[in-house]
């Protein structure tokens, strides 16, 4: 959006905004969790807090896959992708690399 509105410049303010405030936080809290991990009604709540972030990412995944499947080589990248990641363990990073790459040359194609 930040692209959209201002450009370069707003698309790095954007990001900025996005990322900065969880860089921050973590600072923060990297001393404070261990003490907080000491008590155990705090334990309990941060155990619940994970378990609730975990089903938020679940639940974005899987609208966010549903939203990307727009043909057959979506699915067919993402089984694959899969594959690779988890028989191989290759870096993520080279996966989308790749996949970028395979979606580029499937755009020229047609």
């Amino acid at each position: 959006m930040g692209y959209i509105l201002a450009g370069v410049p707003g698309a790095v303010l954007a990001t900025v905004g996005i990322f900065l405030p969880a860089f921050c936080f973590v600072a923060v809290l990297r001393h404070i969790v261990p003490l907080m991990r000491r008590s155990p009604w705090t334990a309990a709540l941060l155990d619940g807090v994970n378990v609730a972030a975990l089903g938020l990412m679940a639940g974005v995944t899987w609208q966010l896959g549903v939203a990307a499947v727009t043909d057959w080589l979506t699915p067919v990248l993402a089984i694959v992708a899969t594959a690779l990641l988890f028989r191989f363990k290759i870096n993520s990073a080279w996966l989308v690399l790749v996949g970028g790459l395979v979606g580029l040359a499937a755009g020229w194609v047609g």
